[in-house]
């Protein structure tokens, strides 16, 4: 039942009151798989590797904080197994589907013939219930990547897993060891149960709204302000559609209170692969009292980089290195941009050892600049955050119209906000609440909620890449695309129009060099996913572009990256967030090959 409490007083744990019980206790919890060691709470996913794999999806339960839930997994875990390959083998993954309904997996990340990159629909039909289907195909790289279904809302329900490729030869990055920590949201309640309460109301799981009691204590909004946003039907408090309301926050699929461990020796340099598999939870990640330092972005290096967090979207990976140098546990913080709770675990030295787990934050609220209507001049805490040095050159950075940010109570302003005319790509469809009239850059910005936290967080400017990009060309042409949605109905599209309405895919001929613009017309961060290819972050590095398979774009703001369509055939091109992708926010790319050549 949503909202429904925990046996155990989940609450103490996310203020700071945490109590571990006895191993023996815990152990009756856990699959067979993830049981404690005689000595303590150290569990490890279980690791599958060689050049034939065997994969089987069924039905299984999983417990978490002493809860058993209905769940869909692999080889009977949830997480799947750790697939670990290497770079230059050629891999068959057997993969049975023992569901009564239609399953898949798409392997998120991987450079792959389209064939086998597993999105029903698109590439393949998908693995019939009762029936095995072989993917099989040369790895070519190498990092950190993942594993998911994309049939229906199963990946929800579990179906999810890492891959860690190692390089064929002498690592570039150089670790005592390595802990591979995988990100998820679970809910007791069915994940159609989720979408159908979206689309009755589509903020039915915020329960931190603004409150009367609030409002004469002078906290959040101001009376002007709540009346202007409440003319326009929006609620600044709406974050994140599914909360902790309805979800657990796991890491390797465990909840808070237990207490997933990892080990270390103090002086030890520990690389941490994280995976964010959550269906809808961006995160927050950090440990604090160590500095993170950032290694690769989606499975490619990136030239070292010291923060203390950084804001993970759904489907995105990142490896760390830390070097605790003392004999004492830390926390492992995931906690959600809403601030609605968080995911826990702890690096110790020993097992059984835990540390501090600090409050939840005061959550954040989505302001003009959220909505597109914010200041272009840069601040002084990131002053690159509004406008990259390419933007600047085209000549994409002029100062927003004086006042803009004090009149949007106004009908004028709300006009201007749903004008057509300020997007003409965008189709005027019930699926366009609003127009962001004049989104910014936000590439140089932490993410929301993490503005003033006082340290130092990951922003996408800061990413540069180890290695110089493969193609050095300029691009041929440019491609806008808004993403847009309407809350109140809950429904979310690309340029207004959903999945089961476009009449032709995106395309693109065979090494064709794009510039693309993703505008975010909505208040809600989107992790945008392009299956089948890697593109390089215009942010401010050239050559040495980040590349990236999957990009979080802010509210409001834009993300532009450079494309080489070098992967002939048709891709997924969705929003990574589990029910926008479900309510209509995907389309399909067409790579097509020269003429004369086959396809």
């Amino acid at each position: 039942m949503i909202g429904q409490k925990c046996p155990i007083d989940r609450r103490g744990v996310l203020r700071g009151a945490v109590r571990v019980g006895g191993s023996a206790a815990l152990a009756a919890w856990l699959p067979a798989w993830a049981q404690p060691s005689s000595s303590g709470l150290v569990r490890t996913l279980p690791a599958i590797s060689g050049d034939d794999i065997h994969l089987r999806i069924a039905h299984q339960t999983m417990t978490i904080s002493g809860r058993q839930s209905h769940a869909i997994g692999i080889n009977g875990t949830v997480p799947g197994p750790l697939i670990r390959l290497r770079e230059g083998q050629t891999v068959r993954l057997h993969v049975e589907n023992a569901l009564d309904e239609d399953s898949s997996i798409h392997w998120h990340g991987l450079i792959l013939p389209f064939h086998m990159d597993g999105v029903p629909g698109v590439s393949f039909p998908g693995i019939k219930p009762r029936s095995t289907f072989v993917y099989e195909f040369p790895i070519g790289q190498y990092g950190t990547y993942w594993y998911h279904s994309h049939s229906g809302l199963q990946e929800q329900l579990g179906l999810y897993g890492p891959i860690v490729i190692d390089p064929k030869g002498e690592d570039p990055i150089r670790s005592d060891r390595e802990h591979v920590i995988v990100l998820s949201d679970h809910s007791q309640a069915h994940p159609h149960t989720l979408f159908k309460k979206l689309k009755q109301q589509g903020g039915y799981f915020n329960y931190q709204k603004q409150t009367l009691a609030g409002l004469l204590a002078g906290r959040d909004q101001t009376e002007r302000d709540r009346l202007a946003w409440a003319k326009m039907r929006m609620e600044p408090t709406d974050i994140s559609d599914v909360t902790g309301v309805a979800y657990t926050y796991l890491v390797n699929g465990h909840g808070p209170e237990d207490n997933w461990t990892a080990l270390f020796r103090p002086g030890e340099r520990v690389r941490l692969r994280i995976i964010n598999a959550s269906a809808m939870t961006t995160f927050n990640f950090r440990i604090p009292g160590l500095t993170l330092t950032v290694v690769q972005a989606d499975g490619l290096a990136v030239r070292p980089v010291s923060v203390d967090e950084l804001q993970i979207a759904v489907a995105e990976t990142y490896d760390l290195v830390v070097e605790p140098t003392e004999g004492t546990a830390y926390t492992i913080i995931g906690e959600t941009v809403d601030r609605s709770g968080l995911a826990r675990a702890t690096l110790a030295p020993r097992a059984g050892m835990i540390a501090p787990v600090p409050p939840l934050r005061a959550r954040p609220l989505a302001d003009m600049k959220d909505m597109g209507i914010g200041s272009m001049e840069p601040t002084a805490k990131a002053p690159a955050s509004s406008c990259s040095p390419e933007h600047a050159a085209m000549g994409h950075c002029a100062p927003a119209r004086e006042g803009a940010a004090h009149d949007h109570g106004s009908g004028k302003m709300a006009h201007a906000m749903r004008d057509m005319r300020v997007a003409p790509e965008v189709k005027d469809t019930p699926t366009v609440q609003t127009i962001s009239p004049m989104p910014v850059d936000r590439t140089g910005e932490p993410g929301q909620g993490l503005e003033n936290v006082g340290h130092r967080v990951l922003v996408y400017q800061d990413l540069i890449a180890v290695e110089r990009n493969p193609d050095l060309r300029a691009p041929g042409r440019s491609l806008r695309i808004h993403l847009t949605g309407n809350m109140e109905r809950y429904m979310w599209a690309f340029d207004g129009v959903k999945l089961n309405e476009v009449t032709a895919p995106i395309a693109f001929r065979k090494n064709e060099r794009v510039r693309v613009t993703l505008v975010n017309d909505t208040m809600m961060g989107h992790p945008i996913h392009l299956h089948g290819h890697f593109f390089e972050l215009v942010a401010g590095h050239g050559e040495f572009a980040a590349r990236k398979h999957t990009v979080q774009v802010q509210p409001g703001g834009t993300v532009t990256f450079d494309l080489t369509a070098d992967a002939v055939g048709d891709w997924a091109f969705h929003c990574h967030l589990l029910y926008h992708m479900h309510a209509g926010m995907m389309q399909i790319v067409t790579v097509r090959p020269d003429e004369g050549e086959p396809a």
